[in-house]
């Protein structure tokens, strides 16, 4: 006697998705107010050189000698020059880092830092 197979062929059900909970609509959100940025400005003086300015910038800033030397340009001519935009907190730490640098190593009559302010920048 002959045996039969039988295949039986099932047909795979589509897999079932979960149900979402529902829920109420979506109220809008409301964001964070964002902190208004700072202006870190460095102020003119007669006892630090161009390139105590320059290396200033690179050291704190990161700035390349071009950005550096322009910086120390605009500031000797205008009397203060924005070195940079940020939030309150970064330019807090950028003008102490300015304080902190030191005198001027060029110039006897250097005894100190130059000065630096940040202000909102509107």
């Amino acid at each position: 006697m002959e045996e039969t197979l039988q295949i039986r062929c099932f047909r795979a059900a589509a897999p079932v998705m979960p149900e979402r909970p529902r829920t109420a609509p979506a109220q809008p959100q409301m964001l964070p107010d964002l902190e208004p940025p700072y202006h870190v400005i460095l102020h003119n003086d007669d006892t630090h050189t161009y390139a105590y300015v320059i290396e200033m910038m690179m050291a704190i800033f990161g700035y390349d000698e071009k950005k550096g030397y322009r910086i120390a340009c605009e500031v000797d001519e205008s009397d203060r020059v924005i070195v940079v935009t940020c939030h309150k907190e970064l330019a807090e730490l950028r003008v102490e880092q300015i304080h902190e640098y030191g005198a001027d190593p060029r110039m006897k009559e250097s005894v100190g830092s130059m000065k630096a302010s940040m202000e909102p920048a509107e």
